[in-house]
């Protein structure tokens, strides 16, 4: 019976608009969940009966269509709406929003996928959802390079470090003053007059237990088993103190040695008009004479008690003669190095202007380093140049052409002498002076631009590329590699089941997950700070659920007159 069947077809109205108000509740209460996606209820009618098949056109009748009457409506489908949301930003690091296509993935009981990406760190320090599950992705060497093709738990540890490099290239810049005046002196410094306690003359293989002062005659200023100190000052400058054990075989010579280390004299930089530069014995006045390198920063002294001995009677002291100190232009700096353990190590560099032609400016620099191994105690037995220096570790020049720019240098490797520190024991270090100039100013100035060694460091914070990568900072100044995200594909986004909760898996229609790194096969970019918001349109909504109670209203309209037809119907009938 037709009355009959309007009930059924209100029925099925009010069912898929019941339906349809669900889904835009589900929608509205969601509308400011993270990362949420609406959905929409899709109608379609059920079947039909046919009372009357269609019928073609002949010669005498014109055809007649199929008359067919509709049993109601159904709910053909409900269907996600997968476009991304609008950005918030929160400013917090583990923020991430997806700015494009896919999910990222998360590991509890099974894996999932989510857009949702408002991650904290647990106490283990792992990237984790809300809820627990642990956000992965792929991890990095000690280089900071990224282990891709194998997922592992996101981690940001706090006991990170970050290992120590050691200095192999420095560079220097500055301007030297071209118009200053070229060096000339040198520091000398004098002894008393010595004599030999035994009468013979005093050279440089003669025992220092064989000297006493030319004023005394008799009593030994130096005996077995004294330990010297040398505790002198270099353009100014307060230099590392020197210690020296002396035994009855030290001689005059090993004593002008430990002289040069201790004051970091560079010998081997040649006389400068009446000045040679080192300590030796002066046999005309019987005394030791220690002379100085060229340049007003390479001014050196030994007053008071910067020369000492664990002996009371050593009673040895210098004077300084103000009237041979070094004049001319030069420049000082310091810089600090690192070595393959992360220490710092300062070295200390001074330029002298040697040399002026029409060609240009020629400037002499030397080279020396307080933490040099074998400058911190004198071992005149042992081998090798920095043995005998001990913290002079070499000298060269720096050339300009007329116009003050730089040319050229010469002997601009360094090496650090660390034995017995741990570190590597002997280190080179390149000088770059080519972005130095020599023009007139008022002032030398050298200064240290950069250095390519730093020490080990810890780290203090954390970025997150757009790509994904996972960058620490650290307490040395450096950057690494931590890790980085990766990103779920689908070939069939609306093919996922919603477990709720944010969570998706893959069904037998959305494809399997194809997992790469963001900005790769077509997956979005990474927004670290921000959140995806949800992309319900409440004003969209609203109307929907306007329509959506129209139709059910309308629907129970088509029962209750249904039944009051069917009511007359029967009370017609009696």
């Amino acid at each position: 019976m037709a009355l009959t069947s309007a009930l059924y077809t209100g029925l099925s109205g009010l069912d898929v608009n019941q339906t349809k108000l669900n889904v835009i509740g589900n929608n509205i209460a969601n509308s400011n969940t993270v990362a949420f996606k609406g959905s929409r209820a899709i109608f379609s009618p059920q079947f039909y009966l046919t009372d009357q098949s269609g019928s073609s056109p002949d010669d005498v009748n014109g055809g007649t269509n199929p008359s067919q009457r509709g049993l109601g409506a159904q709910v053909g489908a409900i269907e996600k709406d997968m476009t991304q949301g609008e950005m918030e930003t929160t400013g917090k690091d583990t923020d991430l929003a997806i700015d494009g296509n896919g999910f990222f993935v998360v590991q509890g009981e099974t894996q999932t996928y989510t857009r949702a990406g408002n991650f904290g760190l647990n106490e283990q320090h792992e990237l984790t959802t809300s809820g627990g599950e642990f956000v992965m992705g792929y991890g990095s060497d000690a280089q900071g390079n990224v282990i891709a093709g194998k997922l592992t738990k996101i981690t940001i540890p706090a006991d990170t470090t970050s290992q120590a490099k050691a200095t192999s290239k420095a560079k220097l810049d500055g301007n030297v003053d071209a118009g200053g005046d070229l060096a000339a002196g040198a520091s000398v410094i004098t002894s008393p007059p010595l004599a030999p306690i035994d009468g013979t003359p005093i050279t440089d293989t003669t025992l220092l237990t064989n000297l006493t002062l030319a004023s005394d005659g008799t009593t030994p200023l130096f005996a077995d088993g004294d330990t010297l100190t040398i505790d002198g000052t270099k353009g100014g400058r307060s230099l590392t103190p020197l210690t020296f054990k002396i035994d009855a075989t030290t001689t005059v010579a090993d004593l002008n040695n430990f002289y040069d280390q201790g004051l970091q004299i560079k010998t081997d930089e040649g006389a400068t008009g009446t000045y040679t530069p080192g300590a030796k014995f002066d046999p005309a006045s019987n005394t030791l004479k220690i002379t100085g390198n060229t340049g007003a920063d390479n001014a050196v002294k030994v007053t008071g008690t910067a020369f000492a001995s664990t002996n009371p009677n050593m009673g040895l002291t210098f004077a300084d003669d103000v009237t041979s100190n070094p004049s001319g232009e030069s420049v000082y700096t310091n810089m600090q190095v690192y070595d393959s353990l992360g220490k710092a190590v300062n070295v200390d560099i001074t330029a002298t202007m040697t040399a002026k032609t029409d060609a240009g400016t020629t400037w002499t620099f030397i080279a020396s380093s307080p933490d040099n191994s074998s400058a911190k105690v004198f071992d005149p037995t042992g081998t090798g140049a920095t043995s005998f220096y001990g913290a002079i570790l070499g000298s060269g020049t720096i050339n300009f052409d007329n116009n003050g720019q730089y040319i050229g240098s010469t002997n601009t490797t360094l090496t650090l002498d660390r034995t017995g520190t741990g570190a590597t024991a002997k280190q080179a270090v390149a000088l770059d002076f080519t972005g130095m100039t020599a023009l007139s100013s008022q002032s030398s100035e050298l200064v240290l631009n950069n250095q390519d060694g730093f020490a080990t460091g810890t780290i203090n914070g954390f970025s997150i590329g757009d790509d994904g990568k996972i960058t620490g900072s650290f307490s040395n100044g450096q950057t690494r590699t931590l890790g980085q995200l990766a990103l779920a594909t689908f070939d069939n986004v609306n093919g996922l089941n919603d477990l709720g909760g944010n969570q998706y898996t893959a069904s037998a229609n959305s494809g399997a997950a194809n997992i790469t790194a963001p900005k790769t096969l077509n997956t979005g970019s990474i927004r670290s700070g921000s959140l995806e918001q949800s992309n319900v349109d409440i004003s969209k909504e609203f109307i929907n659920m306007i329509t959506a109670s129209t139709g059910f209203t309308a629907s129970s309209k088509v029962i209750t007159t249904s039944d009051q037809l069917l009511t007359d119907l029967m009370n017609t009938s009696r």
